[in-house]
């Protein structure tokens, strides 16, 4: 990927680049008379997905509707040097008068409150369902059709009630053939803010997800052979993005701090590999698993957490470290790639606003494709 350098040395720890470990991107071949040439044009035709939202269902009389929506998903933006990589059609979710996202839309609420989500389903081709994690629901409303047998089809819609019983971070996903829908782009998050909650100085939300692009190239009609007994990660985001993209402010995911901010970041993992999170210049502590809070007594400081598919924590940790840039990244390092090419994938960074500033800052996000 262009830009390696600079975001091989920003991720520190991991492994220096290498030009010569084969993974270089092919030479496009050439016709009989010496001309390049790309057959490779778009799949689909379907608009692109925009970042997640957090819609704060008190402003909205405590309603949403939601839908589903063919779209094609930037992994790697146009606007990066190394990019674009994108997934030609995702079934991305869509709440209300917000754009299309993978992940969905952040709904948040506080605890001991309920909400109406209605699925309306007509603007997709398959049936599917809600399922949300934790949250108090009827057997009806559980999203889950291979029990209660309840699926929304094809231009049919259903109102789900959910009572936010279990405060925390949680995550919700289609249940209907889960195996491919999940897969597809189908999936986000909740949070229920506890009845004494306080706000830190800066709160943040991550998604992890691993992806096996097959999938995405034979939904969008191309000739990959796919089989999910057999699937494969290739790629692995946060909030749906891959590094360099996860550095840019406004598409990406960088923990933005001051020097002395007490930073929360809620972050699940909707995927299916597990994921060691670990943290440069700075250890955390784990104040809330799955919707439970850790007793203080059992909180101690750490820098790496290994997050296991559908898994919730709340980590919390203060900006107290020279003011810099400091990468944030899965520790299965071939878990920061895209493609196969490194360095990519799940890495972000923590970003003080005081190293703004820097050469150092400005060359990442030229890589990001952000100009500020």
């Amino acid at each position: 990927m262009a830009g390696a350098g600079t975001l091989g040395s920003l991720a520190g720890c991991l492994s220096t680049l290498s030009g010569d470990d084969g993974s270089s991107t092919p030479e496009p071949e050439e016709t009989d008379d010496g001309d390049e040439t790309d057959d490779s044009g778009p799949l689909t035709d379907y608009q692109y997905t925009e970042p997640p939202q957090i819609v704060d269902l008190s402003e909205q009389g405590y309603e949403s509707t939601l839908r589903t929506v063919p779209a094609r998903h930037q992994l790697v933006t146009d606007d990066a040097p190394s990019g674009p990589v994108e997934l030609p059609e995702v079934w991305a979710w869509q709440a209300d008068d917000f754009g299309p996202s993978v992940p969905g839309p952040i709904y948040r609420l506080r605890e001991g409150e309920t909400f109406e989500l209605t699925y309306d389903n007509s603007d997709h081709d398959r049936p599917h369902t809600v399922h949300v994690h934790a949250l108090g629901k009827s057997w009806a409303d559980d999203g889950a059709p291979v029990t209660n047998r309840e699926f929304v089809g094809p231009g049919e819609s259903h109102t789900y009630s959910l009572e936010a019983d279990v405060p925390g971070t949680h995550v919700y996903h289609c249940h209907y053939q889960t195996h491919n829908h999940l897969d597809m782009g189908m999936y986000g998050m909740i949070r229920v803010d506890p009845a004494d909650y306080e706000p830190p100085d800066r709160e943040y939300f991550f998604t992890l997800r691993d992806w096996d692009t097959r999938l995405h190239e034979r939904e969008a009609g191309g000739d990959a052979d796919y089989d999910p007994l057999e699937r494969s990660s290739d790629t692995y985001t946060i909030n749906g993005r891959c590094a360099p993209t996860t550095f840019h402010p406004e598409l990406g995911t960088p923990l933005i701090v001051s020097k002395g901010d007490t930073v929360r970041l809620n972050v699940a993992n909707n995927g299916y590999e597990s994921h060691p999170f670990h943290t440069h210049g700075h250890r955390f502590t784990v104040v809330a698993k799955d919707g439970s809070p850790v007793p203080e007594s059992a909180r101690y400081d750490e820098d790496v957490i290994n997050i296991a598919p559908a898994e919730r924590y709340t980590l919390e940790f203060e900006a107290d470290a020279d003011p810099g840039i400091y990468p944030a990244h899965c520790h299965k390092v071939h878990h920061v790639t895209t493609e196969g090419s490194y360095p990519g994938g799940m890495a972000t960074a923590i970003v003080y606003e005081e190293a703004m500033g820097t050469e150092e800052f400005a060359e990442i996000m030229e890589d990001a494709g952000y100009e500020g």
